[in-house]
């Protein structure tokens, strides 16, 4: 009997032993488990915050404003920071690792902020380039339409400018011999007649005109009494043969001038120009035989 009371307490001694054993057994098995899993959470938490620190970079490349960089350079810094603790936190301290976590979080909430300013501002900017093109096209088209005046307007002072010059027509020229008579041969010409109509011209200025008549020789000579005998034509100088004062009142007007031959003439082509206001007005070839 005394044995037997012996036997009990000592299975159950054993018995409690190994449950006591199974136990520390399945605490130890559950603590490595949850390290792993802890582990693995502050890996996940790690790979969170590099990624999100580069979400940065690729955010700052989108934006053109200074200050708008300036603020997301401070978050990303801020988030690198974070990512150095999380490194330096055990995978054992949960408290940690949870306020790294909402640390996260809120840091994501500020970035949804940044994302909507910058979506707001490239709306904007792109809203800009759109008014400034139509303003540039407009400002073109305005541009070019005030052009296309001004060579309107160009064109129709040109246009009234040749309207209202006077014009020489019917030009003849009668070589004379000393007798008054037409001369036949080069030889006997002692004078030039020469007649010319100014054409009637109600847009013309009306009052004092000054003509001039060039006569050229074959060989391009100017009949001329002096060197000083010049007028002014398309920015030069040119010699006149013969200055005619008229008073033109817009009518058509008869002109006649004479020229007293004293120079050597011979046989050939010559030519008579008119001149009026800077402007040629009429020409007229004639032979000498």
């Amino acid at each position: 009997m005394k044995s037997k009371s012996l036997i009990i307490p000592g299975v159950v001694l054993v018995l409690a032993l190994i449950g006591v054993t199974v136990l520390l057994i399945s605490e130890k098995r559950t603590n490595n488990e949850l390290v792993q899993e802890f582990q693995l959470e502050k890996e996940d938490l790690e790979n969170q915050y590099t990624d999100f620190a580069k979400q940065y970079d690729e955010l700052k490349l989108t934006v053109s404003n200074d200050s708008l960089s300036v603020l997301l350079e401070q978050e990303q810094l801020k988030t690198q920071r974070l990512l150095e603790e999380l490194r330096t936190v055990k995978s054992s301290n949960a408290t940690e690792i949870r306020r790294l976590k909402k640390e996260l979080a809120s840091l994501r909430k500020v970035m949804i902020g940044y994302i909507n300013q910058i979506d707001s501002l490239n709306r904007l900017t792109a809203y800009q380039k759109e008014v400034i093109a139509d303003v540039t096209q407009k400002y073109n088209a305005a541009s070019r339409q005030i052009s296309n005046l001004a060579e309107e307007k160009k064109n129709l002072t040109k246009t009234v400018t040749l309207a209202a010059q006077l014009d020489a027509t019917n030009i003849s020229i009668q070589p004379a011999n000393k007798r008054g008579k037409v001369a036949k041969k080069v030889k006997d010409v002692v004078k030039f007649k020469i007649n010319f109509t100014i054409v009637k011209n109600i847009t013309a200025e009306t009052g004092e005109r000054t003509l001039y008549v060039r006569i050229t020789k074959p060989d391009n000579d100017v009949l001329t009494k002096s060197p000083s005998n010049t007028f002014s034509y398309e920015n030069r100088d040119l010699a006149y043969s013969i200055k005619k004062y008229i008073e033109y009142n817009g009518e058509e007007q008869a002109v006649t001038v004479y020229w007293d031959v004293e120079e050597y003439l011979y046989a050939g082509t010559y030519r008579v120009d008119i001149f009026a206001d800077g402007t040629l007005i009429g020409s007229q070839s004639f032979t000498l035989n």
